[in-house]
């Protein structure tokens, strides 16, 4: 009888981590789960004992980036009081998990949830949009600290225009680059600020 060799440490997330690298740079349709399986060097049954499907890795992929981005950005900026600077806050520590760390692959394929079962990607979307709402909330909430009766962007249109800049990043940004991530979520927030919370003609 052949081994099974079971995969090594925090195995769950280890298998997320492998598996949202590979639909990063495959693609989700020309991932298998062999592909999944060999890149962390164990059988396939091993990884079906984990998960019943590549489906179900996706959702879980998506869940776990989405438990990762609410206790580093949302929980984090939480601390703070004052709306501007939380939302200084919100953008520093967004462009930072998207660039930074071992879990920048799952943060990178939140937005590919077309393949889900209709269920799941209900799931993943409320969860999604409870940070839009809570974005454009701040952005309108530094409206009235500054007073802006007509701003130049509308609160959820600004969160939504926010969210696109920092989630497309990695397809440009280079370590190796002149800019660091938090020159860059910097500049972002100054962008924003001097753009969509302007005051409206």
């Amino acid at each position: 009888m052949s081994h099974v060799k079971n995969p090594p440490g925090e195995s769950r997330r280890e298998i997320l981590r492998a598996a949202a690298r590979l639909f990063q740079e495959r693609g989700y349709d020309a991932t298998s789960m062999q592909d999944i399986a060999g890149a962390l060097n164990f059988s396939k049954a091993a990884l079906y004992h984990h998960f019943e499907s590549k489906e179900a890795i996706l959702f879980q992929i998506m869940s776990y980036g989405m438990d990762i981005f609410e206790e580093k950005v949302l929980q984090a900026a939480a601390a703070v009081a004052d709306p501007e600077e939380r939302l200084r806050a919100c953008i520093r520590l967004h462009v930072e998990l998207v660039l930074a760390g071992r879990d920048r692959e799952i943060t990178v394929i939140l937005h590919e949830n077309r393949t889900l079962p209709a269920e799941a990607g209900r799931h993943i979307n409320a969860r999604k949009k409870r940070y839009v709402v809570y974005l454009a909330d701040l952005i309108a909430a530094v409206h009235a600290t500054r007073g802006l009766n007509r701003p130049a962007v509308e609160p959820q249109v600004a969160a939504f225009a926010l969210l696109g800049m920092i989630n497309w990043m990695y397809q440009w940004y280079r370590p190796e680059g002149a800019l660091n991530e938090r020159e860059i979520a910097r500049q972002y927030a100054d962008l924003f600020f001097r753009g969509a919370l302007a005051n409206g003609a």
